[in-house]
């Protein structure tokens, strides 16, 4: 567990980038113009879903892979949990988001929004540095019409194939804080709003955060996407490679207005996945698009969304900068969303601050301090724990303990705890020190969660979880029942906040009366309606947790 061991890097690192990191290193410390930031935030898309990742023939991403070739592509890039809200609110805060209460997903609909509102964000850093901001795509974190509080000026907020909510058009020009009315598939949409605001803007510094719901269920890619997957798979499978590469000629859209523009060698770009792919274990290729597997794939890793296995929380991770990276180098020293913050708020010329849990990178990247970035890396979600140290792994989940070489075993397929037990010992005694800056320390409570199941399957190889259909856990994600509720979700009192979950279907933390109704065949259900009333003590037209506990 040497951390000073110098980094691995390829032969393509050596044979084309050392010349270069002599001609422009001098370039990089002196560059008076401080650098664009483009973050490139994609939704439960495995680790192997690139095709520069070399793992899986079917996938194909041109535009991102020649990022890829042309920067780093991060083989150990970490997500802070394997779960949209909190993998979010850390990569924004660049804190770990358990630090200030946002460790799942149902925690934003119990307060736990108002620890994420107190963090400040990359883009409030960058705005009070002189940046333009703005994003597009899933926000996740809140309304969508309270984005511009967390310090982002321009928002095209989109998700769906419906209506989403935008202060400027695909013109860049400033329009009334309200619903967008493009008409265009939600990530084409977003890929233009991303486009114009760089026009828009090409005369400053600017920061983009470009955040597409893809390949996240609902699967909804146009013909024009599928058309490229032709061939005997699973629906599912190409559905998600349809989504990905929608996503990837948004990549190249991007690209080709910077180079219009004549901004891409000052343009920081990162390219990451909020979490592993939701495999729901056997991944059924059920029909349609809504829940269960999303057809993206985690090999060779262990584990999916939901875990905190590799699956779960190792993700797609590229670096590119033209000309102050190395190109094609592939950097095997683990790294994290929290650490893009941190090199932004450097690069941004901003005053180091303390409360930054990642680092910057570029000394790493360019070759200048060959140690690695991270002594330990951590997490906590839903009374699982992990911990990774070098090449170390140690996972928990209450009583039940793992531990892994990852260097020797990127599967996660043979637990070397017993004849390592101080070692995991040690590894333990480091994360129980580490969760004390957490709120709240120590371990949380996972008893509900869909935990057990996954560790029954993935790390102790039980084979005995049949196809069911799939139920909400305490923390608003699908898993697997042995028993079925046959009570309509209307009518079960049991548990409001997985009925909340099962209703709030995009994901804004309200219900509306046609969520809560859900089939349409029940529209015309006067019983629903009035309970719908009722429950909306305030008369809003939406619900929330709160109101309907009571």
């Amino acid at each position: 567990m040497d951390n000073k061991t110098p980094i691995h890097l390829t032969v393509r690192f050596w044979t084309v980038s050392l010349a270069l990191l002599f001609s422009n290193g001098a370039q990089f410390a002196c560059a008076d113009k401080r650098p664009n930031v483009i973050v490139i935030f994609t939704d439960d898309h495995g680790y192997s879903d690139l095709s520069c990742q070399e793992v899986l023939p079917d996938v194909r991403t041109p535009n991102i892979d020649k990022l890829a070739g042309g920067g780093v592509r991060m083989t150990n890039g970490y997500i802070t949990s394997p779960q949209c809200v909190p993998s979010r609110a850390g990569l924004l805060s660049g804190r770990y988001q358990s630090k200030f209460g946002l460790e799942t997903n149902t925690d934003y609909v119990k307060g736990g929004l108002d620890g994420f509102g107190d963090a400040i964000t990359i883009a409030e850093r960058l705005k009070k540095a002189g940046y333009a901001t703005g994003m597009a795509g899933k926000w996740h974190l809140g309304k969508p019409d309270k984005i511009s509080t967390h310090g982002f000026n321009q928002v095209f907020a989109k998700n769906a194939n419906r209506p989403g909510t935008a202060n400027f058009d695909l013109d860049g020009k400033d329009v009334p804080l309200g619903p967008e009315s493009t008409g265009m598939y939600h990530i084409d949409a977003c890929s233009a709003a991303a486009s114009a605001f760089i026009t828009r803007y090409k005369d400053q510094p600017f920061f983009f955060y470009l955040a597409y719901r893809a390949p996240h269920v609902p699967l909804d890619p146009p013909k024009k996407y599928l058309d490229r997957f032709p061939g005997e798979m699973p629906e599912r499978r190409r559905k998600a490679l349809a989504m990905i590469s929608a996503v990837d000629d948004g990549v190249g859209h991007v690209m080709e207005t910077l180079r219009k523009h004549d901004l891409e060698e000052n343009t920081l770009f990162f390219f990451i996945s909020d979490n592993g792919a939701p495999l729901k274990i056997h991944k059924e290729d059920k029909p349609g698009g809504g829940p269960g597997w999303d057809g993206s794939l985690n090999d060779p890793l262990n584990g999916e969304k939901g875990t905190l296995m590799e699956g779960g929380i190792r993700t797609p991770f590229v670096v590119y900068w033209k000309n102050k990276l190395p190109a094609g180098m592939a950097y095997d020293q683990p790294v994290i969303s929290l650490d893009v913050a941190a090199t932004v708020n450097e690069l941004a010329g901003l005053e180091e601050d303390a409360e930054l849990d990642g680092v910057n990178l570029m000394p790493y990247l360019t070759g200048k301090n060959l140690a690695a970035p991270h002594e330990a890396l951590y997490w906590r979600w839903s009374g699982q724990i992990a911990i990774r140290k070098g090449q170390w792994k140690y996972v928990a989940l209450e009583d039940r303990e793992y531990l892994f070489n990852l260097d020797q075993d990127i599967s996660e397929s043979k637990n070397l705890l017993p004849e390592n037990k101080k070692l995991a010992a040690a590894l333990r005694a480091d994360w129980d020190k580490w969760s004390q800056t957490l709120n709240p320390p120590g371990v949380t409570d996972g008893s509900r969660a869909a935990g057990q199941q996954y560790f029954d399957w993935y790390l102790d190889g039980k084979r005995d979880i049949g196809q069911r259909e799939p139920a909400k856990n305490a923390v608003g994600e699908e898993t697997l029942s042995d028993t079925q509720s046959k009570t309509p979700p209307e009518n079960n009192r049991q548990d409001p906040t997985r009925l909340f979950k099962q209703r709030d279907r995009n994901e804004d933390g309200f219900v509306t009366l046609e969520e809560y109704i859900g089939d349409p065949k029940n529209r015309n259900v006067p019983a629903l309606t009035k309970r719908f009333k009722k429950l909306d003590s305030n008369g809003d037209g939406k619900l929330q947790l709160d109101e309907l506990k009571e």
